[in-house]
């Protein structure tokens, strides 16, 4: 069962959300999907594969689920400069505006579970989104998976820093806004590219099933009602993520992880070309006000560990989450 439903943020967008209910006497705290830099809620959570659906897995043990689409992204509203040129605004989406979307929705949450406090799961960016609304509300959340999430441990980032496309060529240590425009297209193969590189077989459907793959760029390019204008196909995402990521990827840390007061997991695949062990270090060295804090890395995992095999970081993902959900 799934209920699909929209919530308007105080500066007038609308975000949209899904449910996905637990049985009626479940008794585990509510739990809100957050969703990285490109694709959405559905494509990143719950996919309608085996193996597929993060959110199908928690509810299987008693939490309610919520997914959402940050503003920019899949079916919540869009700003007005991504149906103009991207050279004709400034990166869309900073994490700031996240903030407001994240209020919203765990409003809401809160609201339809009376309790004040639900628990956030994010990957990637949406991470540090779910890091940073923890830092700057530590009295609304009980639980934060911090996963596979930059915080700005190290200056170095081969993909994401210096000497990459985004660093401005003229001043070095900026962000390139010019060349990121105000949004970006990202086609089937963009969004395969990263997580074939990290695969270490050759075939790689000896590590991920071949449907879920398909299942995710389907879901992906189904999310931009504009994707198949394009040729080949693409979706449209805010840049503003990136500039984010390129100020952590530079040693810059967007919010102080010393504010947060929730419980707190950190979790990390060996295999992710996002995050740095010395962000998962960091993290863990300033979050000294959190009422319990866990590293854990997932050995030889890429930076899709939920949506892998078994064997290969989906199992272990599984059961730390859970484990570490189900503790008050």
């Amino acid at each position: 069962m799934r209920e699909d439903l929209f919530v308007r943020t105080k500066d007038g967008y609308d975000i949209w959300m899904r449910a996905v209910p637990a049985a009626a006497d479940a008794s585990r705290v509510p739990v809100v999907l957050v969703h990285g830099a490109r694709v959405p809620g559905i494509g990143s959570f719950d996919l309608p594969v085996p193996g597929g659906s993060l959110a199908a897995d928690l509810v299987a043990v008693g939490h309610p689920v919520y997914i959402m689409d940050a503003r920019g992204y899949g079916r919540s509203t869009r700003p007005a400069a991504m149906d103009a040129p991207p050279d004709t605004a400034a990166p869309l989406v900073r994490a700031w505006a996240v903030m407001r979307d994240l209020d919203a929705v765990t409003a809401m949450v809160s609201q339809r579970h009376s309790t004040a406090r639900p628990a956030l799961l994010g990957w990637a960016t949406g991470a540090m989104w779910c890091g940073m609304f923890a830092a700057l509300n530590p009295d609304r959340i009980s639980h934060l998976v911090y996963y596979n999430g930059l915080y700005g441990g190290s200056s170095e980032h081969r993909m994401l820093g210096h000497g990459t496309a985004n660093e401005d060529p003229q001043r070095a240590g900026r962000f390139n806004r010019r060349g990121a425009g105000a949004w970006r297209l990202s086609t089937g193969a963009d969004l395969l590219r990263g997580w074939d590189g990290a695969i270490p077989f050759e075939d790689k459907t000896k590590w991920r099933d071949p449907r879920l793959a398909e299942a995710y760029v389907q879901a992906a390019l189904a999310s931009d009602p504009t994707s198949a204008t394009h040729d080949p196909p693409a979706l449209r995402s805010p840049s503003g993520a990136l500039e984010d990521s390129f100020c952590q990827a530079t040693g810059r840390q967007l919010f102080d992880a010393a504010s947060i007061a929730a419980r707190v997991l950190v979790l990390r695949s060996a295999r992710d070309f996002w995050s740095r062990p010395e962000d998962a270090e960091t993290l863990v060295r300033h979050l000294d006000r959190a009422t319990a804090v866990e590293l854990v890395t997932i050995p030889e995992a890429t930076h899709f560990a939920h949506l892998d095999r078994p064997e290969h970081g989906r199992a272990q993902f599984l059961r730390e989450v859970s484990a570490f959900l189900a503790v008050p």
